[in-house]
C-alpha cells in the first residue's frame, strides 16, 4: 500500500485552483470506484493539501494512475511512500 501526500503549489491562483480541483475529484472518484484508493481527504491544518492511501499491484502501476491527475507533475508536490499495513481497526 502507498501513502500519498499532495500539496497544490501556492503560486496557483484561487481560479486556477477552483478550475484544477473540479477535475482532480473526478480523477480520484474514478480511482477510488475501482479500488485502487482506500481512502481519500484533506488535511484539517493545512490548505490545498490531503492524503490518499492506494492499493495498487505495483509502484508503476501506482505512477501511471498519479500521472493521470490534472495537478500532475507541475502544479502539486506528491510525496510517496510504501508501507505494509499490520493492523486495521473498525474505524468507519
Amino acid at each position: 500500500m502507498y501513502l500519498i501526500n499532495i500539496e497544490v503549489n501556492k503560486d496557483i491562483s484561487p481560479e486556477q485552483h477552483d478550475a484544477l480541483f473540479a477535475q482532480h475529484v473526478s480523477w480520484f472518484q474514478r480511482y477510488f470506484d475501482a479500488g485502487k484508493f482506500v481512502l481519500i481527504g484533506p488535511y484539517a491544518d493545512r490548505e490545498r493539501a490531503g492524503v490518499i492511501i492506494a492499493r495498487t499491484e505495483s509502484r508503476e502501476e501506482l505512477d501511471a494512475i498519479l500521472k493521470e491527475d490534472v495537478y500532475f507533475p507541475n502544479s502539486a508536490k506528491y510525496e510517496i511512500r510504501e508501507f505494509i499495513p499490520k493492523m486495521l481497526g473498525n474505524w468507519q
